[in-house]
Order: structure tokens, then C-alpha cells, then sequence
């Protein structure tokens, strides 16, 4: 049992209560102080010293002070009034009613306290996240600036290389009419000297008609020799034939599908849909289907997922008949656990890859794995199978296609087990 410590002083103000207990020779370290509105303790042991106050301080500005073996306590009034003594004298069971009572306020205030500091840590958190936010919309609005800097710069260089281009065309063309100008004058004077020697010749001849009949047979005669033209000489005429865009074995020919796929691309890349509001606001490059699905494979490509899925939706919307996009969206749905939109996307390009011809074979074997992937990561292992089956008959050399389609065949199997 404790030793209470009698030998303590007080004094007090009207607003303050001082305090003086006296360590008797304990460490510091060993003191424990408790004080709430209407009680205080300090538990050195062996010794305890206990009060239960004449009135309600405030325990939250009150202090202590420790010092050359005593502790100094300065306990501030709630109501300025003098007391008639520092300890109310009360019975057993009302002590222990206070001191339970004020353990209870002790626990509730330390609860609050708790609470309030996980509220402020949750506020600096939530601030802290807002300026990283922050501090990211700067780096990626200065990304963007810098882009657009040197997409300005790209075109300003091809700006000023076309114009180079057509200085040095239009010199070209200056060269080229004067060399025609050139080569026309001296077939205008070849032309007169001709002429010339023509007059020459023909009052040559009028001098030698003078000289007989004989002589003018025998040069007649000569003349038709020379203009007897000569036999044509032998050649070879070589013919090139339009080569087929699908090289198949004639045994093997699926002409009509083929040319049906052809004219479905040749469609497919005049379908343009312009009646979208957000089209006003777009850069003319920026309402390409092509351009925005290379902007949306370099998203991809940066593990940027959700801004792809938003290129491949406006390109979409343009254009919604190149299975590309949907193909290439499915990717991107699979990385962001989109699973059934991944399979929607899938789906939709198999319909659009109709009729199956070579050219897009390995864009079919790609859309079978990618909804076989989304039907596997769902645990729908059949329909996966399914799939990867599929993209074998398309492809049965892939290795990888083949070892994923083992282990699916492998997990279905282990299930039946498990089940049976």
C-alpha cells in the first residue's frame, strides 16, 4: 500500500492554484502526474499524493514543473473565486466515483485527440495528393507545350522546305524553257542551213542536166537504189502483268472473298462520320481515324491505357468500321481489367474481319486471344479455350498460343478433377 505524502504546500490566487509536493528522494523518471478538472494525482512509489479538488480547474492550461526534488504544479481557476480549502472532503465511495469519473474523461480526451490527428494527417495527405496532382497537371501541361512547341516547329521546317522546293522547282522549270528555247533555235538554224544547202544543191543539179541522157538514167537509177529503206531489224517485246494483291495458289483461290475484303477496306476508309460537336474544337489532323489510332498505339505503347481508350473512342466515332481500332481498344481494356468491354471490343472485330482471307489472319488470330484472355481472366476457361483454339487453326505454329492453350486445357482439367 502506498505512503501518503502529507507534507505538501498550496497557496492560490483568484484565478490560480499553486501546488509544492516534494519528491523525497525519487528519480524524476519514476514521477507519474494524472490531473483532470476535479482531480490530481502523482504516483512515485512508494509515495502517492492525492487531491480532489475544491472546484473545476483547467486541466488543458494548467502545468507542471519538476525541479530539485519537488514538483511545482500551477492549476488555473475556471472560476475566479477564493477556495476555502485545496481538497474537498468527501467519502469512499465518492473518491473512487471521481476517480473513475476521471479516467473515463482522461480515456475520451486521449480518443479525441487520436481522432484529431488522424483527421489532420488525413488533411495533409489529402493536401499533399493535391499538389502532386498539381505539380502533375504542370508536368504534363508542359509536355504538352512542349509538344506543341515543336509540332509548331516541325511544320515552320516543312513550311520553309516546300517553299525551298519550289525556288528550286521553279528554277528547274527556267532551266528547262531555256534549254528548249536554246535547242529550238538551233533547230532554226540547222533548218536554214539546210535550206541553204538545198538552193546549193539544186543549182547544182540544173548545171549537170546539161550533160545528157545517159548520165542523167544512170543517176536516177542510183537515187531509187538509196531511197529503198532497209528491213526492219529483229526485237522483243517484254509485258509486265498487274501482280495480285494475295498471292494464292490457283487450287487454293478465294477471289470473291478477297475482293470482298478489299472493297470493305476501300469503304471502311471513306466512311467518315463529321457530325460530332467535339469536332470544332479538333485540329485537322486531329480528325484523321488513322491519325488518331497511331496517337492511341504511342499512348499504348507508354502504358498511358486510359488516354488510348480515349483516342480509339474518338477514332471510333469518326470511323467505325476499321476493326483496328476495336482491336487495339480491346488491348487496352484488357490492361485496365475492362474484361467484358475487352470481349465487346473483341467480338466486334471478328464481325468487322469478315471474309477470312490472309491479309487479316493475324489480326483474327490477335482479336481470338485477346476475348480468350478476358473469358479466362472472368474463369470462363471453356469459352477461353474456345478462343485459343480458334487462333490456332489461324496460326498453329505460334508457340506461345500453343503453350497458353495447354494451360488452360490443364486448369480445366484440374477443376474437373476437383469437382468429381
Amino acid at each position: 500500500m502506498p505512503l501518503q505524502v502529507s507534507d505538501y504546500s498550496w497557496q492560490q490566487t483568484e484565478i490560480a492554484v499553486f501546488i509544492s509536493v516534494p519528491l523525497r528522494g525519487v528519480s524524476v523518471r519514476d514521477a507519474d502526474v494524472f490531473c483532470t478538472e476535479n482531480y490530481l494525482k502523482v504516483n512515485f512509489a512508494p509515495f502517492l499524493f492525492e487531491v480532489f479538488l475544491y472546484a473545476p480547474i483547467d486541466d488543458e492550461s494548467s502545468k507542471a514543473k519538476i525541479g530539485n526534488d519537488t514538483i511545482v504544479f500551477t492549476l488555473y481557476k475556471k472560476e475566479a473565486v477564493m477556495w476555502e480549502t485545496l481538497s474537498v472532503s468527501v467519502d469512499k465511495e465518492t473518491k473512487q466515483r471521481i476517480r473513475e469519473k476521471s479516467i473515463l474523461q482522461a480515456q475520451e480526451r486521449a480518443k479525441e485527440a487520436t481522432e484529431a490527428k488522424a483527421a489532420a494527417r488525413r488533411e495533409d495527405q489529402k493536401y499533399a495528393l493535391n499538389v502532386m496532382m498539381k505539380i502533375e497537371e504542370e508536368e504534363r501541361e508542359k509536355i504538352e507545350n512542349m509538344k506543341e512547341n515543336e509540332r509548331v516547329k516541325a511544320t515552320k521546317e516543312l513550311e520553309a522546305w516546300k517553299k525551298h522546293q519550289k525556288k528550286v522547282e521553279e528554277q528547274k522549270r527556267i532551266q528547262r524553257e531555256k534549254k528548249l528555247y536554246q535547242q529550238e533555235k538551233q533547230k532554226e538554224e540547222e533548218g536554214k542551213k539546210l535550206k541553204h544547202q538545198s538552193l546549193t544543191r539544186n543549182s547544182t543539179s540544173r548545171i549537170l542536166a546539161t550533160k545528157g541522157r545517159n548520165s542523167e538514167n544512170m543517176f536516177s537509177e542510183k537515187f531509187k537504189e538509196d531511197s529503198i529503206p532497209a528491213p526492219r531489224s529483229v526485237g522483243s517485246i517484254k509485258i509486265s502483268f498487274t501482280p495480285r494483291v494475295f498471292p494464292t495458289a490457283l487450287r487454293e483461290s478465294q477471289v470473291a472473298e478477297e475482293e470482298e475484303w478489299l472493297h470493305k477496306q476501300a469503304e471502311a476508309r471513306r466512311a467518315m462520320n463529321t457530325d460530332i460537336p467535339e469536332l470544332s474544337d479538333l485540329k485537322e489532323e486531329e480528325k484523321n481515324p488513322e491519325w488518331l489510332k497511331d496517337k492511341g498505339n504511342k499512348l499504348f505503347a507508354t502504358e498511358n491505357y486510359l488516354a488510348a481508350v480515349h483516342a480509339y473512342n474518338l477514332a471510333i466515332r469518326l470511323n467505325n468500321k476499321i476493326p483496328l481500332l476495336y482491336l487495339n481498344r480491346a488491348a487496352c481494356h484488357l490492361k485496365l481489367k475492362n474484361l467484358h468491354k475487352a470481349i465487346e471490343d473483341s467480338s466486334k472485330a471478328l464481325e468487322l474481319l469478315t471474309p477470312p482471307v490472309s491479309d487479316n489472319a493475324n489480326a483474327r488470330m490477335k482479336a481470338h486471344v485477346r476475348r480468350g484472355t478476358a473469358f479466362c481472366q472472368l474463369q470462363l476457361y471453356i469459352e477461353g479455350l474456345q478462343d485459343y483454339e480458334a487462333a490456332l487453326k489461324i496460326d498453329p505454329s505460334n508457340k506461345i498460343v500453343q503453350n497458353d492453350a495447354e494451360k488452360i486445357r490443364n486448369i480445366i482439367q484440374g477443376t474437373e478433377l476437383k469437382k468429381s
